[in-house]
């Protein structure tokens, strides 16, 4: 098992958390209601981007909305909170190709392969120098450990958390 200053005991009870709540509630209150002229544009338009509508003249609530999109805001209750949150594994480095030492977690399949990647209060960053063997990008996983506040940038994404992982189990629903 993975020990660290952060480690906790095999008795420790995890909060299960789901990804909504480490957006800060005005952010995911505009995430849940987009503003109604968003729903004009046509589709395959060229108003329909992220970067048509954040360099175009907007009305306040568009612009809190895109900001929205991609924020960095967190939730600071959680921090040093014992987690389990459920999501997939993003590789970010490797040892000898076999096992992945440095990931993302995120809420869903293909977050941060495609643009754009998930707002960084949507990603946690994970650095597990007993390495993950990972089968397929498409396997979902049980994540638990302590959440941290931290900022860290990659070219896949930037995060606003970080997990001491404590574990990773397959997902199975409860």
């Amino acid at each position: 098992m993975f020990t660290s200053p952060m480690a906790v005991s095999a008795t420790t009870e995890y909060q299960e958390i789901e990804w909504t709540e480490l957006i800060p509630k005005d952010d995911l209150d505009l995430l849940l209601n987009p503003p109604a002229q968003l729903f004009e544009i046509e589709d395959g338009s060229a108003q329909d981007s992220i970067t048509a509508a954040s360099n175009s003249k907007q009305d306040e609530e568009v612009e809190r909305y895109l900001n929205a999109l991609s924020s960095s805001r967190i939730v600071d209750k959680y921090k040093k909170k014992s987690i389990k949150i459920p999501g997939f594994v993003v590789p970010l480095s490797s040892e000898d190709q076999s096992k992945i030492t440095e990931f993302f977690i995120v809420p869903y399949f293909g977050a941060c392969l495609h643009m754009p990647p998930p707002p960084p209060n949507q990603i946690i960053y994970v650095k597990y120098k007993q390495g993950i063997e990972l089968r397929s990008l498409y396997e979902p996983f049980w994540f638990t450990g302590i959440l941290m506040i931290e900022t860290v940038e990659n070219s896949m994404g930037s995060s606003a958390y970080s997990l001491h992982m404590n574990s990773i189990t397959p997902y199975e629903e409860p």
